[in-house]
């Protein structure tokens, strides 16, 4: 069943939102050349605990850190670690926070010093998906109009989006119904309403859709090794505009 948020329920889906939004931006002004994925995690964690939340991703499902830190063909759910950042690397950073029993979710891929001009054209095609997709993020539309107007886009400037993970619903757990894919027909799936609250998150790759999991259980890679990138935001389904909750 898919949850509708009272006015309540939103402003403390606010409140987490943007501490997700902060822990992105000060990561933002830390990756680096040099600095570990470890030490950006501790970042993330002290910056979510110093605001009254709590790290929502350490220890769900059993992930042991408060952010995912993938790097380049690493699609999602990369443990934080000793690896050092290069120049020319791009990180995915995942982060959740929640703060009164409510959650809010974000994500946002960063070059490490000067990248490659395909680097930096995934970046801006899949951050480019996700607002094509909150575009669609609106009341009397179906849910699958978000899927087809992310994978067109994406497809579009010639990359790939992931199948095998996709967005969700959120609030009073990380995880709500419904899944939102990033691909697929338009006119299917629920009709959103107003209250709905959404994880859209394009996770888009350079090369093949295909993906496998490293042996740590959780690292997800590229199928070609090629670079991979993934934003997120938590939307709010509203009776106008689609409300970003995860926007500084």
């Amino acid at each position: 069943m898919i949850m509708i948020k009272s006015q309540r329920e939103l402003r403390y889906m606010r409140d987490a939102g943007r501490v997700v939004a902060g822990v992105l931006g000060e990561l933002s002004r830390a990756i680096k050349p040099g600095v570990t994925t470890a030490e950006l995690d501790r970042l993330a964690e002290d910056f979510i605990l110093a605001r009254g939340a709590r790290p929502a991703f350490k220890g769900l499902y059993g992930f042991p850190a408060s952010i995912c830190t993938s790097v380049n063909e690493q699609v999602v759910h990369g443990i934080p670690g000793l690896r050092k950042l290069e120049s020319g690397d791009i990180i995915s950073i995942d982060v959740g926070a929640e703060i009164n029993g409510y959650f809010g979710d974000g994500a946002a891929t960063f070059p490490v010093g000067e990248v490659s001009p395909e680097a930096k054209k995934l970046l801006a095609v899949t951050e480019g998906a996700l607002y094509e997709g909150i575009r669609f993020a609106r009341q009397g539309n179906r849910l699958s109009d978000i899927s087809h107007a992310v994978q067109s886009y994406v497809e579009k400037h010639g990359f790939s989006v992931v199948r095998e993970y996709v967005g969700h619903g959120i609030g009073r757990s990380m995880h709500e119904e419904p899944q939102v894919p990033n691909f697929g027909k338009p006119g299917r799936g629920p009709r959103l309403k107003a209250g709905m609250t959404l994880a859209i998150e394009p996770m888009v790759n350079a090369g093949t859709h295909e993906v496998r999991t490293l042996g740590d259980n959780w690292t997800v890679v590229t199928g070609d090794s090629k670079l991979s990138a993934h934003f997120e935001h938590t939307v709010a389904i509203t009776d106008g505009e689609p409300e970003i909750l995860t926007r500084l």
